[in-house]
């Protein structure tokens, strides 16, 4: 490759997996400073891309939309749209088409986004004669985003000067701000991340009401409970028990992002706020148990809790009965004690 690319990343969805594999793009502008450098994201998780030095553009691709018009059976919309969008792929004259994700989706868009050269992970999904080069996602480390690193290192990057990156708009961290105002907070805070779309990532409600009030007690700073807007029930009853604010549901996913960015601590479970402290280099407490896709991160002010079990991790195939086991070997006291090693005194704004 020659310095003047023109290279896509395709990492289309999952907030997380956008987080740990966002430093892709320095990671490569950094080989190639004269590239045109792309990513292909869904629209919810795109905020988290668009301000990114590294790239030049955010290419979306409404996946909702077509989902909804193939629902409806509006094929003729479905097509005109399909189509117009390969076009807009292939119109970027793309070299290089990197597919951090290891989809059949995410291969047939590399694959039709016409670059010469497709880069890509090895896994399970059926497409892999679509790419020209598939690579394993390396062993033995368990640093925050590893298989990306090591994506980087295929192809003649250096990464030891890396981190997870996310760049916000000056405007979300101004609403994020406005949003903090609204609800009288002045000063510093503390971030709830408690919500993921699997029940075995979770922690127990109890336990998320007693740290609550503990780090209240302990630092002195309100807790903002953040989530998507499925989660915002389930936030107000939290609150409503063990204090703090509620808003989940309640924001964008930028903002939300911005707030965790100013938070004085973040204490979460395998979910992308969690990882956004991480990325943010706030001090961060991360609860793993059925998942742990780390122990480790690039900032020194995150601390990983996870206690493995023999059916550990089990991730989608969990055979405890509902028990939980790994999240129940998780304590508040545990908890309180990790925040107060990344925070030992009194939290201040």
């Amino acid at each position: 490759m020659t310095t003047n690319e023109r290279i896509l990343i395709l990492r289309t969805s999952a907030m997380g997996d956008i987080v740990m594999s966002s430093h892709l793009a320095e990671g490569l502008r950094s080989r190639y400073p004269d590239a045109r450098i792309c990513w292909l994201a869904e629209p919810q998780v795109a905020p988290l891309l668009e301000h990114n030095p590294a790239l030049d553009a955010v290419i979306v691709w409404p996946k909702l939309r077509w989902k909804e018009l193939l629902r409806t059976r509006q094929w003729g919309p479905l097509l005109r749209e399909a189509r117009d969008f390969i076009v807009r792929l292939r119109s970027e004259r793309f070299s290089l088409a990197i597919d951090a994700q290891g989809l059949l989706r995410t291969r047939l868009f590399a694959w039709l986004s016409g670059a010469r050269e497709r880069v890509g992970f090895v896994s399970r999904e059926p497409g892999q004669f679509l790419m020209t080069r598939l690579l394993a996602k390396g062993a033995g480390s368990r640093l925050m985003g590893s298989e990306y690193f090591y994506l980087l290192q295929q192809l003649g990057v250096t990464t030891t000067h890396l981190r997870q990156r996310i760049d916000l708009a000056p405007a979300s961290t101004a609403a994020a701000a406005e949003c903090l105002t609204s609800v009288g907070v002045s000063a510093g805070y503390v971030v709830f991340a408690p919500f993921t779309t699997r029940p075995q990532k979770h922690w127990f409600d109890q336990r998320w009401i007693e740290l609550a009030q503990a780090t209240t007690l302990q630092f002195g700073l309100p807790v903002v409970w953040l989530g998507g807007p499925a989660d915002r029930q389930h936030a107000e009853r939290l609150a409503s028990a063990g204090g703090g604010i509620p808003l989940a549901g309640t924001t964008s996913l930028a903002v939300s992002a911005a707030l965790v960015a100013g938070a004085s601590l973040v204490i979460g479970v395998d979910t992308g706020l969690t990882h956004l402290g991480s990325a943010f280099d706030v001090p961060t407490v991360a609860l793993f148990g059925a998942t742990c896709p780390y122990s480790s991160t690039c900032s020194e002010r995150t601390i990983v809790l996870y206690h493995p079990l023999p059916c550990s991790p089990c991730r989608r195939s969990p055979s405890c009965e509902g028990r939980f086991d790994c999240m129940q070997a998780l304590t508040v006291a545990e908890v309180m004690q990790a925040a107060e090693r990344l925070c030992p005194a009194r939290l201040q704004a």
